[in-house]
């Protein structure tokens, strides 16, 4: 079969490399698409060198949005047509399942975020619905995850992929970061500011940053998601505060931190899968998975700037075999579910 994924958000890359990995594995073919949105194309293009690149940032304003994603399934479905997929694949690509309904090929997606306004449209499109167990209690059947079409894995989508990488023991180098025999290093990202779901600014995140640098020892690493972002934190002159210029190994950095202050999801969750101490800032409502990490202890939400600890070096412990064990499962459940829709 020719197997269509279609990349629309940053975390997507690396999730889906492995999963194509051992799709190709199986004999199947692989086509990949790709949005121009915070630093999805970079990331692809370093796993697929031929990736088509279709669409570009979300636009702030629901009406703009509407109309991008629109522009969008057009140019997809043109694509499309000359590719021939058998199977549209993707983490919730609206224009992509809108795209390959219309075109009459089936559409495996998956999903995480219960809140999001879109899965009305992408669930019932959908011919099936992967979702992590943890949102199994959620009442999705009235978004259109049917019991018929809804396939429940164990653990999160993270685990996929912080099981498929070696942590590059140069990157702090490349970035001109010295820690040091005493320091300790802080990776913040900030809220997703332009999605639907989480569409209005987060004052702490700025707070919590400008709080752990007061401590002399500390350097914090700052991921922006867009050139917005990456322009007022360059701009408030922070000293030890660096902002990448280029997308990095998220999980490399991770495999280094001393502390985590997370204002979105993805990257979020995956410090606390890899132990490191972990705080939440998200703002907009919680959802289930976040929920299922504070309850094992993996990771927990700050309110306030007064409740941020103190920063302090902390013990390398190695759950790298326990991720691959857990991550290779996960692997095999979304090919299956791939290959026999």
């Amino acid at each position: 079969m020719r197997i269509w994924i279609d990349l629309s958000n940053s975390p997507h890359p690396l999730l889906f490399k492995p999963v194509a990995r051992e799709l190709e594995a199986l004999g199947h073919s692989v086509a990949v698409t790709a949005r121009d949105n915070a630093q999805t194309v970079e990331l692809a293009r370093e796993r697929w060198p031929d990736v088509t690149v279709i669409g570009g940032p979300s636009p702030k304003g629901r009406k703009a949005k509407a109309q991008a994603i629109a522009r969008r399934v057009a140019d997809l479905r043109r694509w499309a047509r000359s590719v021939d997929p058998d199977i549209a694949l993707s983490h919730n690509s609206y224009s992509q399942i809108v795209a390959a309904r219309l075109l009459r090929i089936p559409v495996v997606t998956a999903m995480d975020f219960e809140h999001q306004p879109a899965n009305h449209l992408a669930f019932r499109l959908a011919r099936r619905v992967l979702l992590p167990a943890a949102l199994e209690h959620s009442d999705l059947a009235r978004q259109g995850a049917s019991r018929r079409k809804t396939r429940y894995y164990a653990g999160l989508k993270e685990e996929i992929y912080l099981s498929d990488f070696q942590p590059d023991a140069g990157l702090l180098e490349e970035m001109g970061v010295d820690l040091g025999t005493d320091g300790a290093l802080v990776v913040a990202r900030p809220a997703p500011d332009l999605a639907v779901y989480h569409s209005f600014e987060n004052p702490v995140f700025l707070q919590c940053v400008e709080q752990v640098l007061r401590d002399p020892r500390v350097t914090v690493v700052v991921l922006p998601r867009h050139p917005g972002q990456r322009a007022a934190i360059a701009d408030l002159g922070l000293e030890r505060c660096v902002v990448p210029e280029r997308a990095v190994d998220s999980r490399s950095l991770m495999s280094r931190a001393d502390l985590m202050i997370g204002a979105g999801g993805t990257m979020t969750r995956e410090a606390a899968l890899m132990g490191v101490p972990t705080l939440s800032l998200f703002a907009g409502r919680r959802p289930a998975v976040d929920d299922w990490l504070e309850e094992r202890g993996f990771m927990r939400t700050l309110r306030t700037v007064d409740d941020l600890p103190a920063v302090e070096p902390q013990p390398r412990a190695d759950r790298m075999a326990e991720l691959r064990e857990r991550g290779a499962r996960l692997v095999d459940a979304f090919c299956d579910a791939v290959v026999t829709v």
